[in-house]
């Protein structure tokens, strides 16, 4: 019976001396982990951002949370949860590009189904089932890069969708199946 307590005893000394161990590697891990930063600016709002949203393997609720409202629709002021998916492949595309401290433009994020009626009945392009609508895509032109070259950059990642719209200077990628137009 006194054995138990001996056993006890010992694995909690153990523990307590590999405990700081423990911590530095953890702490190690972390400083080590991979930051995902965006830098974004709204064509239609103003609005600047400059957010980290993950880092290693976890995202930060409250930078996700400044993305999802960034990317609201402009025209309603609804705010929809993107595929977080969305986030990585723009964070993706401008280190493909080799510009990871780029700021993005962002020509059309999130759509509500209103704005999206809107647009199909003003411009043409407009899909009537488009992945804005599900906050799965973005349209974006990077200051400084042609759009030809982030178009090439953005189909070479087989992520989703890219769209080209060299009139209108912008790529549309999304995170629905892989096609191109």
């Amino acid at each position: 019976m006194r054995m138990k307590p001996l056993k006890i005893g010992l694995a909690v000394a153990l523990a307590i001396s590999f405990a700081p161990a423990i911590r530095a590697v953890d702490a190690g891990t972390t400083a080590k982990a991979a930051t995902y930063r965006l830098r974004l600016y709204h064509l239609h709002t103003g609005e600047h951002l400059d957010v980290v949203y993950r880092i290693g393997d976890q995202y930060i609720p409250d930078g996700v949370a400044e993305l999802d409202h960034f990317l609201r629709d402009h025209r309603t002021g609804d705010v929809k949860d993107y595929d977080i998916r969305e986030f990585d492949l723009l964070h993706d595309l401008l280190g493909k590009l080799g510009h990871l401290d780029s700021e993005i433009d962002i020509v059309c994020g999130y759509r509500t189904p209103w704005s999206n009626n809107y647009l199909r009945g003003h411009s043409n392009g407009v899909a009537l089932h488009s992945q804005h609508m599900e906050a799965k895509a973005i349209d974006i032109r990077i200051p400084g890069i042609p759009t030809a070259k982030v178009r090439d950059a953005a189909l070479s990642l087989q992520r989703g969708g890219v769209g080209y719209y060299a009139q209108s200077d912008f790529v549309h990628v999304d995170v629905g199946p892989v096609r191109h137009w």
